[in-house]
C-alpha cells in the first residue's frame, strides 16, 4: 500500500507535522480526515460535532479541498457520495437526529458501493434528547438503521488520539471494501483534550480503492467475480450505471433470484469474511477475570479506573473494549465464555444497546446490563457499586 508520503507529496507541508499536538477530539478527527486524503466535506451543522465542520470549512481549501453547507443531512450524505463516486475521499459529520435522517442514504451508499465516511458524534436521545451532553444510544442504529441486508464499519474512539487514527482507519476500510464507514465517537471524546502523535508520514498506510484495469468495453460495475468490484470514477470514460435498485453485474435492474441472491450476498460477504481483518478490540486484565466488563468510548475511561479498586478489594474483574462496533469481535467473547467466565457485564450510557450483541455471543453465560442515564457517564463509584451488587446476587 502506498503512504500519505507517497500519494500527498506535493501536499505534506500541508498537513498536520509528525509530532505531538494537544487537540480536542473533534478536530482531531478532522485533521485524521485531512491526512487521509479527505478533500471534499458536505454537512449541516448539529450538536456536539460542529467543530468538524467549522474547522473542515477553512481547512480543506488549504489543501485543495471543497467544503458545502448543505440545506439538511439528508442532502449532506447524498453530496458526499456523489462526490465519492467522482473518484474524491469524501465525508460528512453528524449526531443522532442527523443520523437518523441519513439512514435512507447510507442504504444507497451500501447497495452503489460508494465509499464514504460518517462520523456520528453521539448524543443523548432520543429525538432532541440533550443536544449538548453525552449519549452512546446509535450503537444499533449505526449498523441496523438503514432497510435490507448491507455491512457497514464503525469505529468507537475512545480519546482524541483514536478520533485521529480511527478517521484514518474510516477512510482506508470504506476504500478497500466499498462500504459506508463510521467513526462512533461521542460528546465527550468530541470536545475531550488530550496529546496526539502524528506518525511521520512515510509510515501511515494509505488505502485506494480498486480501479478497473480491463478496457472500457470490458467493464462491469459490479463485477461479481470480485468480492469487491474494481470502481471506475466518473469522467474516465467507463460507462457506471449507479442503480439503486437490485441489479446485474452490468448495473441494469432486475428481478431475477439469482441475481438478487448474489447481489446481496456479496454485499455482507465482503465485510463477514474479513470480519477478523477489520474488527479491533483492547483486553485489560482479562487473563484471570471471572467477570468481564464490556464498555466502549469515554465510558471505558470510567470502567478502567473502577477496575482497578475492584481487584484492590478482591474482585478478578477485567475489561474488553470493542475498538470497532461493527464488525463486533464476537469471538473474542466466545472464547472468554469458553474459558470459564461467570458474568459479562456490559456498562454503557443507554438502557442497554451492545448489552444484547454480547449475549449473542456469550453462550449462555450470564450477562447483566448497567445502564446510565444520557446524558452523563458514570463515575467509577458508580460503576464500582453496580458492578459489586451484579457480582454478589
Amino acid at each position: 500500500m502506498p503512504t500519505v508520503a507517497e500519494l500527498y507529496k506535493k501536499d505534506l507541508d500541508k498537513l498536520l507535522k509528525p509530532g505531538i499536538h494537544f487537540l480536542d477530539g473533534n478536530t482531531a478527527t478532522a485533521e485524521g480526515a485531512v491526512t487521509a486524503g479527505c478533500r471534499f466535506y458536505a454537512g449541516y451543522p448539529i450538536t456536539p460535532s460542529n467543530e468538524i465542520a467549522e474547522y473542515m470549512s477553512y481547512r480543506l481549501p488549504q489543501v485543495g479541498g471543497k467544503f458545502i453547507q448543505m440545506e439538511d443531512e439528508i442532502a449532506s450524505i447524498a453530496a458526499v457520495l456523489g462526490a465519492s463516486a467522482a473518484g474524491v475521499k469524501s465525508m460528512t459529520a453528524t449526531s443522532g437526529p442527523g443520523f437518523s435522517l441519513m439512514q435512507e442514504n447510507i442504504g444507497l451508499g451500501s447497495m452503489l458501493e460508494i465509499p464514504a465516511v460518517i462520523v456520528d458524534v453521539m448524543r443523548a436521545g432520543p429525538s432532541t434528547g440533550i443536544p449538548t451532553l453525552l449519549g452512546q444510544g446509535d450503537i444499533l442504529q449505526a449498523k441496523y438503521g438503514s432497510h435490507g441486508d448491507y455491512e457497514i464499519v464503525a469505529y468507537l474512539p475512545a480519546n482524541p488520539q483514536e478520533a485521529f487514527d480511527f478517521t484514518i482507519k474510516a477512510f482506508n476500510t470504506a476504500e478497500k471494501y466499498r462500504v459506508v464507514a463510521v467513526v462512533l465517537s461521542d460528546q465527550l471524546v468530541g470536545h475531550m483534550y488530550g496529546k496526539v502523535r502524528v506518525p511521520e508520514f512515510d509510515e501511515i498506510e494509505m488505502v485506494e480503492r480498486p480501479k478497473p484495469t480491463v478496457p472500457p468495453d470490458q467493464y462491469l460495475p459490479y463485477d461479481s467475480k470480485y468480492l469487491v468490484p474494481p470502481m471506475a470514477i466518473a469522467g474516465t470514460g467507463y460507462r457506471v450505471n449507479n442503480e439503486s435498485l437490485t441489479h446485474t453485474d452490468k448495473g441494469y435492474p432486475t428481478t431475477d433470484k439469482d441475481a438478487s441472491f448474489k447481489l446481496v450476498m456479496r454485499l455482507v460477504r465482503k465485510i463477514r469474511e474479513n470480519e477478523k481483518e477489520i474488527a479491533e478490540w483492547e483486553e485489560y486484565l482479562l487473563d484471570d477475570a471471572e467477570y468481564v466488563i464490556v464498555s466502549y468510548g469515554s465510558t471505558s475511561g470510567s470502567v478502567r479506573r473502577a477496575i482497578k479498586v475492584l481487584r484492590t478489594q478482591g474482585y478478578r474483574v477485567g475489561l474488553l473494549r470493542p475498538k470497532t462496533a461493527w464488525p463486533f469481535p464476537g469471538w473474542v467473547v466466545e472464547n472468554l465464555a469458553s474459558r470459564g467466565v461467570q458474568k459479562f457485564i456490559t456498562v454503557e450510557v443507554n438502557m442497554g444497546k451492545m448489552y444484547h450483541v454480547v449475549r449473542e455471543f456469550s453462550r449462555g453465560v450470564p450477562v447483566e446490563h448497567i445502564p446510565y442515564a444520557p446524558g452523563y457517564i458514570p463515575d467509577p463509584d458508580y460503576v464500582i457499586s453496580n458492578v459489586k451488587k451484579v457480582i454478589e446476587g
